[in-house]
Order: structure tokens, then sequence, then C-alpha cells
């Protein structure tokens, strides 16, 4: 009998689709069909050369169970990123994702989700609600990062905060920061993302509208390294700065200033995929108006490319 195959997304320098063995799940993974998959900035930036990435690309999903433990399969999942061992100190202190010794889905040593079919370690998955459509579902881990901010920085309603970037995850780190009842602005480049927002009714304002060293939380989300160095002039003194951010490269930033103004600084990665699922499913956070394109797997060339122009937002791929 003929061993089953199906194509993935391939990266080792160069972008293509390729066909391969079916995965083999482990007796802690699960094997899933793939329904929809999104295209983040992280993936651009791997193939840029982020982490010397090789292999699968992907880690935005929404898919089927086909194969692994019997609770699982038929099941409609979404998946968190990081695999963890489940015994180090860091595991043991209940913060998987900073396993020492963790593979990260798409990203570091650990296939993607830009195939027909690919596995997970079951502990990872999460059941979709039946009213979460998969175009919303495919939005679990952004919306998770994004919920992250509000796990890890105490932002009152009294608050003045700052998001700098108004792509893809910044939109959603946008409605999620709205919920807090700060008094939020977002900072925008084109009239597009200012339409979206407004729409929220969330602020959209020009960089040169924003005052310097006055808002209490800066939320940096360009992707970009000045951004970095913008987030530090915007802020107050003791004021706190989320960097949300992968860079390939370096920033250069004023750092002194960090010590003299006593600035916080705090990065932010993976969050509560458990939250996210909740805001979509009451209905909290609006993530159609996002999708830009879909694509099928077979064009995921052409995908990654449109995904990469300049104010973009999510680009979808589907089997």
């Amino acid at each position: 009998m003929s061993e089953k195959t199906g194509r993935a997304v391939f990266f080792d320098g160069e972008l293509r689709v390729i066909e391969r063995p079916q995965p083999t799940p482990a007796s802690d993974e699960a094997l899933i069909r793939l329904r929809l998959g999104g295209i983040c900035n992280t993936d651009l930036e791997l193939m840029a050369g982020y982490k010397g990435f090789r292999g699968v690309l992907g880690h935005e999903f929404v898919g089927d169970v086909v194969a692994g433990p019997a609770e699982w399969v038929g099941q409609r999942v979404v998946g968190a990123i990081n695999v963890a061992c489940g015994s180090c100190d860091m595991c043991r202190r209940g913060v998987p994702e900073h396993c020492r010794n963790r593979s990260v889905l798409g990203i570091y040593n650990y296939d993607g989700a830009f195939a027909d079919v690919f596995r997970l370690a079951s502990r990872n998955l999460l059941r979709v609600p039946p009213s979460v459509p998969d175009e919303q579902a495919v939005f679990t881990e952004p919306l998770a990062a994004a919920c992250r901010i509000v796990e890890d920085v105490h932002i009152h309603p009294t608050d003045r905060v700052v998001v700098i970037g108004a792509g893809k995850l910044g939109m959603l780190i946008a409605q999620v920061l709205k919920l807090t009842g700060a008094d939020l602005s977002v900072i925008v480049r084109h009239e597009r993302q200012e339409a979206l927002l407004t729409a929220w009714g969330i602020r959209a304002v020009r960089r040169q509208d924003v005052p310097n060293g006055l808002a209490d939380v800066v939320v940096e989300v360009t992707g970009n390294p000045a951004g970095f160095a913008d987030a530090l002039e915007i802020v107050r003194p003791r004021g706190t700065v989320v960097l949300k951010s992968t860079y390939h490269g370096l920033p250069q930033a004023d750092l002194t200033r960090v010590v003299v103004e006593e600035i916080h600084l705090v990065g932010s990665r993976c969050g509560p995929f458990e939250a996210a699922l909740r805001l979509l499913e009451q209905g909290l956070v609006d993530v159609q108006p996002l999708i830009e394109a879909r694509y099928p797997l077979a064009e995921a060339k052409a995908a990654f490319e449109h995904a990469a122009r300049r104010g973009v937002l999510k680009v979808l791929l589907a089997p």
C-alpha cells in the first residue's frame, strides 16, 4: 500500500509548496487537517532570516483532528504554538511558553500548520465553539497575543494609552485595549486604517499629533526597529512600553533614556487562547474586516507576496 502524502508550504531560503509523506503523530500528538491558516508578520520575518528558520511555516490555524487521542478525533480546534517538555523549571512554574526545551509550531524545531495535514501536541489543543466560524477562529493565536498585554500590564480606565502600528496585530490589540476603558489612541499611516478604527469607536491619530512624554502606556507593534525608538519618545517618565514586535536585526534606541526616566519595558508574546475564543464567541472583537484575501494552499507563494505588501492586513490560506 502506498504511503499517504500531502502538500506543505516549505521554506529553506526559497518558499515552495512540496509534496511530503503524511506526518505520523506521536502518542501525545494529534494529526490535524487544516481548514484555514493565517499569514502573520512573524512568518515574513522568518523568511527574512529570523531564527534561521528552515521547515514548514505556519502557526495561526483552525483545523479538524483526524487522528490521535480518541477524545480529540473529529473536533474542530485551534492550538497553542509552544510545545513544552512539561518537566523543566519553567514548566513546573506554570509558564510552559518559556519551557527551556520548547519547540514552537512553524517557528522553531517543529513543522508548522501550512499543510494539508500537520501534527501538534494534543495538550496544546482547544475546541472551537460552534458559533465561531473558521474565518474568526483563525485569528485566535494573534488575538491571544493581544490579550497577553492586559495580563502583564494593569491598564487603568484613567490611563493614556498609545498603540504604535495599526497592522494586523495592532488592530486586534486596539480592540482589546478599548475594553479597558482607557484613553486610547492608535497611530495610523493610511486612511484605510483610520476608517477601520473609527468604525470601532477607536481614536486614530497621526504621529505628528501625538505629544511626546505624556502616555502612561505605549504598545509598540510596528514590526519596525524604529518603532521602539518612537515608543521611548512618546511614553512619560516611569511609564510603560510594551514590545510586541519581533525584528530581524537589532533595533537602535536610546537605552539611557530608559534608565534616566525609569521607563518600564515589558516584552509580550503569546497569550491566553481561552480568553481569545471567549471574546470571539461573545462578539467583542471584530476580525472580519481584517481579512484581505484568501488563497489556496497551492498558491502559497502568491499569498506570501501579497501578505508582504505594505499596508496589507490578514491573508489566509485554505487547502
